[in-house]
This record gives structure tokens, C-alpha cells and sequence, in this order.
């Protein structure tokens, strides 16, 4: 969000690549999709909605949206839920002038953009913060399985993983024996897809057909299960994956 003119379309063409993420300039989505509505507030407040709608629809399949919007008034911003906020500050004025008295400069975002500074700079600032890294130093829970398909108890014993530990590494075995059918980076994509909250806490890795696991004496991590509840632990992704073949 921003003054017209202040560089949103720029910073927008820089981190979208990085995000792999949909974007929905508000200039386009006008032309294509409000061409009934002008520009009085209640229009503008009803753009923002139709854009807001349009990028709760990307996110609930699983993708990334950036709204590249002026949203000068809190009404126009409260379209957009709790969205991360980008505010790119780097003029005074833009080239509207009704734009300029109706603007209202936000109270709470999470990157601010100042006049110093490249696009590519500010978008590594934006991924730093959207997409933190994972620290391979930190204490990890190790989670090892086939995770076909990725279902609801798969995802509890990790975010319980995730309570005790703080972050866990996922560990995705291949199936030779020919009973999976999707590919690692399929399965890869469903897992941070289910726990992109977490975004940061977690990370995907491939593993081999893994038959047995030892270790040696005196090992300094604990092995043990989680117990969920019976629902949960009767689920069976073999009684999932046919059913998904039936259909």
C-alpha cells in the first residue's frame, strides 16, 4: 500500500518471483473486473472487497497474493483481514490530489519502506520476514514417514512437535515398494501448503526407503511416540489413498 507513484507496482514486480505469488494490481483488477464502480469512497471501499475476496480465494488453495493497492483509508485496508501490511513510504505526495487528502497513513504494518534503498533490497526485507529461515542449530524434532496423503493427524503430531520442540524437520521416505504415487516435491508442496503458518519452524527433506533406524549408546536425543486420540490414531492413509483411487 502507498501513495500513487511511490513504487508498489516496482517493489511488487520484485518480490512476487520470490513468493511465486499471484498478484492483483489494483489499476488491472478496475479495468477487467470494477469498470461499474468510480472512484467516491463507497466505490473505492467496494474495490477493495472484490480484492480482498479475490485473494482469500489464492490463499485458501494454498498459494501466495500480493495486493498491489494505494488502500488510502482504514475502511479500504480493513478488506484485506490481517494480511502483512507493506507500506512503501517514499514520497510526500501522489499525482492525484483527491488521493492525497483522503489518505490516511496507517497505524499498524509490518515492513515500511523508506525513500533509501533498491526494490530487490526491499524485497529481501519483506521475504526475510514473510518466509523467516530455518535454523539447523536450534533444537529440532525429527518427524520420519511416507505422509500419503498429508492428512489432519499428520498434521497434529507436528504442530505438537512443534509445541514441545519449537521446530522440527520433516523426513519424507520413498516408497520403493510402489504403494505411493505422488512424487517428494508433490508431497513436499502439501506439507507447506498445510503448515505454512509455521512458516520458518519447520523444514521438508527427502529420505531413502528407511527399513530400520539404530543408534548407539548414550544417543542426546529422546525417542518416543505422541499419543493423539483414538479417532486420530485409527486414521489410516492406506484407507485414504484408496479412497482417493476409487474416485
Amino acid at each position: 500500500m502507498g501513495l500513487p507513484g511511490a513504487g508498489k507496482t516496482t517493489l511488487t514486480k520484485a518480490l512476487a518471483p520470490l513468493l511465486d505469488a499471484v498478484v492483483f494490481n489494483a489499476d488491472a483488477v478496475r479495468t477487467n473486473l470494477s469498470r461499474d464502480l468510480s472512484y467516491s469512497m463507497a466505490d473505492r471501499i467496494e474495490h477493495a472487497r472484490r480484492m480482498g475476496w479475490m485473494c482469500d480465494r489464492i490463499v485458501e488453495a494454498g498459494g501466495s497474493v500480493i495486493a498491489d493497492f494505494i488502500c488510502p483509508t482504514p475502511q479500504t485496508r480493513a478488506a484485506f483481514g490481517d494480511a502483512f501490511t507493506i507500506w512503501v513510504d517514499r514520497i510526500k505526495a501522489g499525482r492525484f490530489e483527491d488521493t492525497n487528502r483522503m489518505f490516511v497513513q496507517p497505524d499498524r504494518f509490518d515492513l515500511r519502506v523508506e525513500p533509501q534503498g533498491a526494490p530487490d533490497y526491499w524485497a529481501r526485507q519483506a521475504l526475510a520476514l514473510l518466509q523467516p529461515a530455518f535454523d539447523p542449530k536450534k533444537p529440532t524434532a525429527l518427524f520420519v514417514g511416507r505422509f500419503q496423503p498429508f492428512q489432519a493427524s499428520h498434521q497434529r503430531l507436528i504442530e505438537d512437535g512443534l509445541r514441545r520442540v519449537g521446530q522440527v524437520c520433516i523426513a519424507v521416505c520413498d516408497g520403493a515398494d510402489g504403494k505411493d504415487s505422488l512424487p517428494f516435491f508433490a508431497v513436499k508442496q502439501s506439507i507447506e501448503t498445510a503448515l505454512s503458518h509455521h512458516c520458518g519452524r519447520f523444514v521438508v527433506v527427502p529420505l531413502p526407503n528407511v527399513a530400520s533406524v539404530f543408534h548407539g549408546r548414550d544417543v542426546e536425543y529422546n525417542v518416543e511416540p505422541i499419543e493423539l486420540d483414538e479417532a486420530t490414531e485409527t486414521a489410516s492413509a492406506a484407507k485414504l489413498r484408496s479412497l482417493g483411487a476409487a474416485r
